[in-house]
């Protein structure tokens, strides 16, 4: 598949605006200043990256507790994330949410939430919608590999296949539920294989290589628009931090409970790394062009941060203002 110079560059530019952001919270969340619970998405840029690049503008996204990645990829602004992260009015939730409650409706990121699956059946229900309406809508659902232990999840692929719902369910599989690795878990790594009894269409992917991840939606995507979803993508991948804010460090002393040998294994295939060889390799972009895309992100994450310092947290008064429609 050929691909042009600006859409191939548009995938790094995401992977690295997601990349950098994601970094930049660490010390904040280290010295208090970022109280809520964050779960980084450092290492998985490449399929929110992939998936997103393959939708339309009205297509659908739903998240899940580790979804600032998605709402980047989708959503592109970051100034709303940032401040939403602090509790700032100015957030994309009004600063209700933090972290895990992130939406921007008019954009098609529909939501994301903490708890594990919780978003997969509102997801059918968004498919199950366009399919009414006969909008050729697609959604696309994110959710982890701790997901797969949920019965919901089940119950979803099940009612998605027999409506044949145009819907993309993206497993991202980072080995690791909270702190409990994937072999605990299962009696195989084979999660992609759950959507075969519903007859759904599935495959597993390298989720750190953003072109297979894109190629993979794509052909999902098309198939969700003729008629011939749902689908199911399991994207191998994993993450550089720990489960939660930054405390599990990679760098310097070595505080993760997964095993130090692993981290750095997987460290070698790290998605943009990855993405930088073969652009270089195929002279599709100079040393100089990916340093001046990690300027400008680095600028953008600098201003966004700056914006959300100098916004004000919502009134005391108004704590409790859109828990009900006015």
């Amino acid at each position: 598949m050929k691909y042009s110079k600006n859409f191939l560059k548009k995938l790094y530019q995401t992977m690295v605006r997601i990349r950098l952001c994601e970094e930049s919270f660490v010390e904040p969340i280290l010295n208090g200043e970022v109280r809520c619970p964050c779960h980084l998405y450092s290492g998985e840029e490449a399929i929110a990256t992939g998936v997103c690049a393959a939708l339309d503008e009205k297509d659908y996204v739903f998240g899940n507790h580790r979804s600032h990645g998605h709402y980047l990829a989708r959503v592109g602004g970051m100034s709303e994330l940032v401040a939403e992260i602090y509790g700032k009015e100015t957030g994309c939730s009004r600063g209700r949410g933090g972290s895990m409650h992130l939406i921007a409706a008019e954009r098609g990121m529909l939501g994301a939430a903490p708890i594990v699956a919780g978003t997969i059946s509102l997801a059918v229900g968004a498919a199950l919608a366009s399919k009414i309406r006969e909008d050729n809508r697609v959604t696309v659902s994110f959710f982890g590999d701790g997901a797969a232990g949920e019965g919901v999840l089940y119950e979803s692929l099940n009612f998605a296949s027999l409506k044949k719902l145009p819907i993309i369910f993206a497993c991202e599989n980072n080995l690791y539920s909270t702190h409990m690795p994937i072999r605990e878990c299962r009696l195989k790594n084979n999660i992609f294989e759950i959507g075969k009894p519903f007859c759904i269409v599935s495959s597993k992917i390298d989720g750190n290589d953003v072109l297979k991840v894109y190629e993979a939606a794509k052909k999902a995507v098309e198939a969700c628009r003729k008629g011939e979803g749902p689908v199911f993508l399991e994207c191998m991948t994993y993450r550089f931090r720990g489960h939660v804010g930054a405390d599990d460090n990679i760098q310097g002393t070595h505080t993760d409970i997964r095993p130090k040998e692993e981290i750095e294994k997987w460290l070698k295939k790290d998605p943009i790394k990855r993405f930088e060889r073969f652009l270089l390799k195929t002279k599709i972009l100079k040393g100089e062009d990916l340093i001046n895309i990690k300027k400008e992100a680095e600028d953008e994450v600098s201003e966004a941060h700056a914006f959300a310092k100098n916004s004000p947290y919502p009134e005391k008064g108004e704590l409790a203002r859109y828990v009900y429609s006015e």
